[in-house]
């Protein structure tokens, strides 16, 4: 997988993001969680997509660093999510799968 294609499917994952945050229930944490997965899964597409235009080494290091954390802080808010079983585990399961959108049903 080349730069370009990660900057695709991380940006794919970020919008994958965003109907599962809509179907979350309307709960004093769920909104807690939901502002915390948005903002990691679309910083982790952005700062990734900075990386590939760093105009130095050290630059670039730092910025996919961010990139490399913001996912993981994703990755947590998923996992939460399930643990607390927020919402259905297909859900879940399609949630990290490349490809997916909301159109697909689910």
């Amino acid at each position: 997988m080349n730069a370009a294609e990660l900057q695709i499917r991380l940006k794919g994952f970020a919008y994958r993001i965003v109907p599962l945050c809509e179907t979350l229930p309307s709960k004093k944490v769920c909104k807690v969680i939901e502002d915390q997965l948005l903002r990691s899964a679309f910083s982790a597409a952005a700062n990734y997509r900075a990386a590939c235009k760093a105009q130095s080494a050290k630059a670039f290091t730092a910025k996919l660093s961010i990139a490399f954390e913001e996912i993981d802080e994703s990755l947590f808010w998923l996992e939460v999510i399930d643990d607390l079983k927020l919402v259905g585990r297909a859900k879940m399961v399609l949630i990290l799968k490349p490809g997916w959108t909301s159109n697909n049903g689910a």
